[in-house]
């Protein structure tokens, strides 16, 4: 997600368990997947995604986040696919509606306007943005972790009879997508972010370098809507903000051209995040490519790009993947949910695995969003500790294939805990499962219906 909005139809979902929730069992009561009672919890996540539906897209929750979000819209869809595959398929069909004529698939979608969120669209400026050609839904100038192929491919494989013919048809928008990313983000072999919203990891320790390289002379003046319905303690900070918005202004001054801010941006990272989720939906579609009869020489060669391109996110003294400043060539040395990727990717080092399991004992619920001996270690601050359903969904899945079953199992189990014991929200505390954020969230749904929930047939 990038950023947070006016929350007052759900500023008090966090703090209030949900009524399935309240069914499951309490917190440390449960040590096995087999101990939670998966059916109120499994129809209040149906109810959610049908909450958050606004008619072919669904928005991240009710009243907090009122438009479509990127990777949001691609997890709702997963979590259609568990009992309406044909909705599914009509959430990714809407996001990809709102694709630009160069391929870049926008992080924010704004089907109907609404005066309380900021940055809205006119902050963005994206009108007569370089590459937007005939596109009129008005959105962000950004984009976000390429997570719709390899999802996409699941929905697919939910139901392969109705499947086929959607996909044969999203297929090419999936294709363009990945070839933006790599003409406009890949330079270095890795695939780098232009802002930190891009990454969906907003405020993550791996962008503390480059942000602290902005002046944010000459912000316009705003309101932020976050900090007013939710603890200032779960968001970014003011400082944090303020970068954020210059960086949405320069982007508009140079009409959102990709050659332009390459070259003139103080801020352009390397992130494992868009590296390894562009990797798998790489993977997945060429599997897609195999089914429909299509060459997938160009996806090939893109996997092979990103496969040696991940190598140097690799960091000898974290012994793990991380973000890396490509205008200083610096590590972030950050160690996140995100470096756990990697086996999402399809690649890794045993030194990966030895790095995973000291996160892993040094925490209570799986998997922090940042190593809780790091020195940015903040339990409730968004992606400075907070354990998040999805980066859980997309880590443990990579460990099961990559065979690391017990730390797969550990975070599956961990999740369906933190989901049965505190309810829908959009991230939980390591230390205690508390709540934080925005409630009734789409994707934690989502996840719980196609992975954490026992009745879950695997996604």
């Amino acid at each position: 997600m990038a950023v947070q909005t006016d929350t007052r139809a759900a500023a008090g979902a966090v703090e209030t368990m949900n009524a399935g929730a309240e069914a499951a069992c309490r917190e440390n009561e449960m040590t096995d997947l087999a101990d939670i009672n998966p059916d109120p919890l499994d129809e209040e996540a149906r109810r959610i995604l049908r909450l958050n539906d606004k008619g072919g897209y669904t928005v991240p929750t009710a009243g907090l986040y009122p438009y479509q979000w990127n990777w949001d819209s691609a997890f709702a869809a997963l979590g259609f696919a568990t009992f309406d595959t044909d909705r599914a398929w009509q959430e990714l069909e809407t996001l990809f509606g709102g694709q630009w004529d160069n391929g870049m698939v926008p992080h924010i979608l704004f089907h109907v306007m609404d005066d309380g969120y900021f940055p809205g669209a006119d902050v963005w400026g994206t009108a007569n943005a370089v590459g937007r050609g005939g596109q009129e839904l008005p959105s962000s100038g950004i984009s976000q972790p390429p997570v719709a192929a390899s999802l996409a491919w699941k929905v697919y494989k939910a139901d392969p009879g109705v499947g086929e013919a959607r996909l044969r048809a999203l297929y090419p928008k999936l294709v363009a997508f990945h070839r933006w990313i790599m003409a406009a983000r890949a330079e270095s072999g890795a695939v780098c972010i232009t802002h930190p919203w891009e990454a969906g990891r907003d405020n993550a320790p791996d962008w503390d370098e480059a942000m602290a390289g902005i002046d944010p002379v000459g912000v316009a003046s705003y309101t932020r809507r976050d900090t007013g319905h939710v603890d200032a303690k779960m968001r970014p900070t003011q400082a944090d903000y303020d970068r954020y918005i210059w960086l949405v202004q320069f982007g508009r001054d140079r009409d959102w051209d990709d050659a332009k801010i390459a070259a003139d941006s103080p801020f352009r990272v390397a992130d494992p995040t868009m590296t390894f989720t562009c990797l798998r939906s790489l993977r997945d579609l060429g599997l897609a490519a195999e089914l429909l009869g299509e060459d997938r020489a160009e996806i090939d060669g893109w996997i092979a790009t990103l496969e040696e391109g991940a190598e140097t996110l690799w960091n000898p003294e974290t012994k793990a993947y991380e973000g890396r400043n490509l205008r200083t060539g610096n590590f972030a040395g950050s160690v996140s949910n995100a470096s756990a990727l990697c086996w999402w990717g399809g690649v890794s080092r045993p030194e990966a695995v030895e790095t995973l399991d000291g996160v892993l004992e040094r925490t209570r619920y799986a998997l922090p969003s940042y190593d809780p001996a790091g020195p940015q270690y903040d339990h409730l601050r968004y992606w400075r500790g907070p354990v998040w359903a999805i980066m859980n969904y997309m880590a443990a899945q990579g460990m099961a294939e990559a065979g690391l079953d017990a730390q797969a199992d550990r975070i599956r189990t961990d999740t369906a805990r933190l989901i049965a014991d505190r309810g829908f929200a959009e991230y939980f505390s390591p230390v205690d499962g508390t709540p934080a954020g925005g409630g009734t969230f789409t994707w934690t749904a989502a996840v719980w219906l196609a992975w954490a929930s026992p009745s879950a047939k695997g996604a």
